[in-house]
């Protein structure tokens, strides 16, 4: 990775944040794969850094927080338990947000169980400055690790979604049960029903699917190292918070949440390694 001169960082970094595999990455820039991948991991890293230093006291008001699915190496059902050792199988990302800011200001990798969830919570519970209204879907395990993390200091709320039965025959394999209507849920305080609300953190998933070619369905574009899963998903929330003007906010998230006060370029995301 030494031998990469500051362009060719880069022009690395700004077709992996687009969505494009390592190999697309290859035959884009010519760099070798096995340099893209360890320019991949050791920044990937440093992006984590930075964000969980600088993403603390933050005065946010609504969060709203999500699960998203993806996998490594194989699917749960097709994974030994030597390679589940390694960090092959299912692989879910809890994710918060900021409905106001769009700013992610933590997200956790692990299975979707109430461990993660109690990990999850704590670590958003520790980067806030003031009591929030937070709203999960119905997964159980929230309800436990909310409580535990913030105790009584907390609007929360769920929102509940009811689904039919899921559609059948080959043309509609992969679409989803139709969504027959949701239900919103006081847990803790008083929540403002007008903001009980999970599509900002669905949307966000979306542009993590949209972003990170490793994320798309159907695919052998999986991850196949959990180290380069996690570095990826670090490097897409650096530059989603502090480098891509958000649509709707005409600024970064990080600008909005006041954490920066410029859009950050890829050469100073790049400058995080040192």
């Amino acid at each position: 990775m030494n031998k990469l001169t500051n362009e060719d960082r880069t022009k690395v970094v700004a077709c992996l944040v687009e969505g494009n595999s390592l190999r697309a990455t290859v035959r884009m820039t010519g760099v070798h794969r096995t340099t893209i991948q360890r320019l991949l991991v050791e920044l990937g890293a440093a992006c984590s850094a930075y964000q969980d230093k600088v993403f603390r006291n933050l005065k946010l008001r609504r969060i709203q927080c999500d699960e998203i699915w993806s996998f490594v190496g194989a699917k749960e059902k097709n994974a030994s338990k030597e390679q589940k050792k390694t960090g092959w199988g299912d692989c879910w990302t809890w994710t918060a947000i900021d409905s106001e800011t769009k700013l992610v200001p933590c997200w956790f990798i692990g299975g979707r169980d109430a461990g993660a969830a109690w990990h999850f919570m704590h670590d958003l519970a520790g980067r806030l400055g003031n009591r929030v209204q937070l709203t999960t879907d119905g997964h159980k395990a929230y309800l436990s690790a909310v409580e535990d993390a913030f105790g009584a200091d907390i609007d929360f709320a769920q929102l509940v979604k009811i689904y039919g039965n899921a559609p059948e025959g080959p043309e509609v394999r992969y679409s989803p049960a139709q969504c027959m209507g949701a239900k919103k849920a006081v847990v803790a305080g008083s929540p403002d029903f007008r903001h009980v609300s999970t599509s900002h953190a669905e949307r966000a998933n979306l542009t993590m699917r949209m972003s990170m070619r490793r994320f798309t369905r159907l695919t052998n574009a999986f991850s196949k190292k959990l180290e380069n899963h996690e570095a990826a998903i670090a490097l897409h929330f650096m530059h989603y918070n502090f480098c891509r003007i958000h649509q709707t906010l005409r600024i970064t998230p990080s600008m909005a949440a006041g954490v920066s006060d410029h859009v950050w370029s890829l050469d100073e995301l790049i400058a995080l390694l040192g």
